[in-house]
């Protein structure tokens, strides 16, 4: 038996996951494109909450004069200054949710996905090590994001006498809620860029599910649509946020289920044909 026979070492089963997940969070952070998407989610949701408080004082002052608007105001009942930070989270999750599609779907569109796979044996490990940066990155982000929000919006609702109390029970809960919500998209984004392997696709896909379902929905009549319209991801989040319970809408512990379902059942999906698809 030859020298170099005895001195050649077993293969190891790959990196250790906390080197891949290292590994994932660098080729994250120092993508430019990442960056960008990064940068325009927080400009996105402080610029709509400055132009929500705006809008909310504006319409505060009309209800003082005009009996109909005051009317209106009171049928939406609540304060409907604690909405304003969080009202750029409609555009922040397709924001944050196609940059879940990019983490996976341009690992196959470049052929990176080869490269990834020879380092890391272990299909699966890449694909949670990324699966984690999206969402912690998500819920940093948005819940970040909010709070800024909130500062900007301050001054602007005060010039209404309006009042909005960031440090309040319900202001905490819109905060953690619409955070964990976000990076649910992303990953749902992410599960769907790992199944169609295509970038616009991917997005198409998301865009489709989180935009155009619950319009069609909506506009679709029959007993049907509107029992199935409550199922969506995207109608999950005012039950889990609502003061009280809405009649004919998900109890709260039944809309996180449905988020929850939302994004085990295209993840796992997503797992199983990673590990069994040719690269």
């Amino acid at each position: 038996m030859s020298t170099a026979t005895l001195d050649r070492k077993p293969v190891g089963p790959g990196p250790a996951f906390h080197r891949v997940l290292n590994s994932e969070f660098i080729k994250f952070r120092t993508l430019l494109s990442t960056l960008i998407l990064l940068a325009s989610t927080a400009l996105v949701m402080v610029g709509f909450a400055a132009l929500s408080a705006w809008g909310t004082g504006q319409f505060s002052e009309q209800a003082s004069r005009d009996p109909q608007a005051a009317a209106a105001m009171a049928a939406q009942g609540g304060d409907l200054a604690v909405t304003i930070p969080t009202s750029g989270i409609s555009f922040a999750q397709l924001i944050l949710g196609s940059l879940g599609v990019l983490l996976m779907s341009s690992e196959f569109t470049t052929g990176m996905a080869r490269s990834t796979f020879a380092a890391v044996p272990k299909r699966l490990s890449p694909f949670l090590a990324k699966l984690i940066v999206v969402m912690v990155s998500a819920f940093l982000l948005t819940a970040l994001s909010t709070y800024i929000a909130g500062l900007v919006s301050l001054p602007i609702v005060e010039n209404y006498n309006l009042k909005l109390d960031l440090g309040s029970s319900q202001s905490v809960k819109l905060l953690l809620v619409n955070s964990i919500y976000v990076a649910a998209v992303a990953a749902i984004g992410m599960a769907l860029g790992t199944i169609v392997r295509n970038s616009a696709g991917g997005i198409m896909s998301l865009v489709g599910l989180f935009f155009v379902a619950p319009i069609a929905f909506q506009l679709i009549p029959g007993d049907f649509f509107k029992e199935a319209r409550k199922f969506l991801p995207t109608n999950t989040i005012n039950p889990l946020t609502a003061v009280e319970h809405v009649p004919e809408s998900l109890e709260a512990w039944q809309a996180g289920l449905v988020l929850a379902a939302w994004v085990v059942v295209p993840v796992a999906l997503a797992m199983f044909l990673l590990k069994n698809r040719d690269v």
